[in-house]
């Protein structure tokens, strides 16, 4: 194994890591060495990701949380560092970006949406850094979307979240550095389970200059990178994922 991507010893904990994105991280780390905690609202789910892991010869810790309520993410913190010592790597994965007319969004769709793209991201980020500089420091991945650098209706309250998280990760960065590096990742039109709604011709173009939605496991890389030996002078980054999506424009 190329020692770079070689996670052997570590401990990496994902959030929202029973599937999509999240499970095909889950998975690379694990080929790769990692121990892994497994976080997402439905135990069950976890669980048999956490086989999987185990099946790989490693150790898999699966924790129901509600990434938005800051007392279930302190109590996930504290069972990760009661079952293994450390976190080495915490992906800040979970999220959701239902669609409505912002004229009739309501305060508790809006506090939803915020409070899982934003608010249990910011808790989760800023308590694990802190344990990572009061130890041997660590990595910390917040995972945004390429609707925070894009003009997007109906889900307004999704988009500005997670333009709030990619600003988070750089103050954060320089906050908790140099022992801690925290960056973003910002991916674009993935084929993970929400896919299934959408339309056939969304599922095989998009609007980027690969013409393509991603495969899951096209994220893979990205994040290797990113929390590996590889990236050292890398920290307060937003590394888009997209297929060249014209931002900006």
């Amino acid at each position: 194994m190329d020692p770079l991507f070689d996670f052997s010893g570590k401990v990496v904990l994902v959030t929202g890591g029973s599937r999509g994105l999240g499970y095909e991280m889950v998975k690379a780390f694990a080929e790769r060495g990692a121990d892994v905690v497994i976080a997402s609202r439905k135990l069950e789910n976890c669980e048999a990701v956490a086989d999987e892991v185990r099946a790989l010869g490693r150790r898999a810790l699966a924790v129901q949380v509600h990434a938005a309520k800051w007392d279930s993410i302190d109590a996930l913190i504290d069972r990760t560092y009661d079952e293994f010592g450390r976190i080495d790597v915490c992906i800040n994965n979970a999220g959701m970006g239902p669609a409505a007319p912002s004229h009739e969004v309501t305060e508790a769709l809006f506090d939803s949406v915020v409070g899982l793209n934003f608010k249990g991201p910011f808790r989760m980020a800023s308590q694990v850094a802190k344990r990572m500089s009061d130890g041997d420091g660590g990595v910390i991945i917040n995972v945004t979307s390429s609707g925070s650098l894009l003009p997007l209706p109906h889900v307004v309250p999704y988009g500005s979240a997670k333009a709030a998280l990619n600003q988070m990760g750089r103050s954060l960065a320089a906050e908790y550095g140099p022992t801690v590096r925290i960056n973003t990742l910002s991916p674009g039109p993935f084929l993970t389970d929400i896919s299934k709604a959408w339309t056939d011709e969304a599922r095989e173009t998009a609007d980027n200059a690969l013409r393509r939605p991603g495969d899951p496991d096209e994220i893979v890389t990205a994040a290797l990178f990113l929390a590996s030996p590889a990236s050292t002078f890398v920290t307060g980054g937003l590394v888009r994922v997209d297929g060249g999506m014209p931002i900006g424009q």
